[in-house]
């Protein structure tokens, strides 16, 4: 199933702490929203009712923590069944995960890099493709920051598309991710979109991060995003043309009008890349 053309626009993460603000008065400048359904799963109450709400008026995509896809443990497949019932319940159709893993033995509590081989690209992908039978769907999968490549056989990129290609699963192009990646690794960000498989794009995350230095960059989601990032945002429309865009922020939470104007930038980009009329490559 292509979920591209199902969501709209530009989207937000949404977080409890603006859940009563945004069920109040919901903004008309947010086409979808996204959630970590383990965070939601159980939510009941006031907060649950406010969510339901939400959830039958607007579209909503799922953007998982804890599947740790890459993982040498087994598969968690009653979370995957859970998830579904939650997904049904909700009318939610879309579900994302990272390209990384979070367990061995016990959850870590990060998501570390799997590493770059033949053997990881045909675990990984064996995994998706039943995560995939289980939710009857396809499900993208996010390019991830990285600080280490260890037994790395192939490139960044080069395990990535075999992946989502031998997984015949969708993608989750996370922007920020990228540029964070090009500084850290010392490689062309613009070289690395254009090698993206563009007909696999399902939406994408875009976010901020924190400067360490010069060179080295973490993945925060808790700053506000830099023009670096926006403008590579506008290459990728430039490439692929428009796509459903969500402003991540899950730290150094601001009010949600700073938030609502970085949605605003979403569209403002889209806009200008629409009206350029540049095809999505098929």
């Amino acid at each position: 199933m292509d979920q591209r053309p199902l969501i709209n626009a530009a989207g937000l993460g949404l977080r409890r702490s603006f859940l009563s603000e945004i069920a109040a008065n919901p903004p008309a400048n947010v086409g979808f929203y996204e959630v970590a359904p383990e965070n939601w799963m159980t939510l009941g109450g006031k907060l649950g009712k406010q969510f339901r709400a939400l959830t039958e008026r607007f579209q909503f995509i799922c953007h998982g923590l804890s599947l740790s896809i890459g993982s040498s443990d087994p598969l968690d497949e009653k979370f995957v069944r859970d998830l579904k019932k939650f997904m049904a319940d909700h009318g939610i159709r879309y579900y994302s995960e990272h390209l990384s893993y979070c367990s061995h033995d016990g959850h870590l509590y990060d998501l570390m890099p799997i590493p770059f081989t033949a053997d990881a690209v045909r675990h990984v992908a064996a995994r998706i493709r039943r995560v995939q039978d289980i939710l009857e769907h396809k499900i993208a999968i996010e390019n991830v920051s990285y600080y280490a490549a260890p037994g790395r056989e192939m490139s960044e990129i080069e395990f990535f598309n075999a992946v989502v290609e031998e997984a015949d699963c969708n993608v989750l192009i996370d922007i920020n991710n990228i540029y964070v990646n090009s500084v850290n690794h010392g490689y062309d960000a613009e070289a690395f979109l254009r090698a993206m498989p563009g007909q696999r794009i399902a939406y994408a995350h875009i976010a901020g991060h924190y400067v360490e230095t010069e060179d080295f960059l973490v993945d925060t989601h808790g700053a506000p995003v830099i023009d670096p990032v926006w403008q590579l945002l506008d290459k990728a429309y430039q490439q692929f043309g428009v796509f459903p865009t969500l402003l991540e922020r899950d730290f150094n939470l601001p009010p949600l009008a700073e938030l609502l104007q970085e949605v605003d930038t979403i569209r403002a980009i889209q806009a200008k890349a629409g009206q350029r009329q540049t095809p999505r490559v098929a």
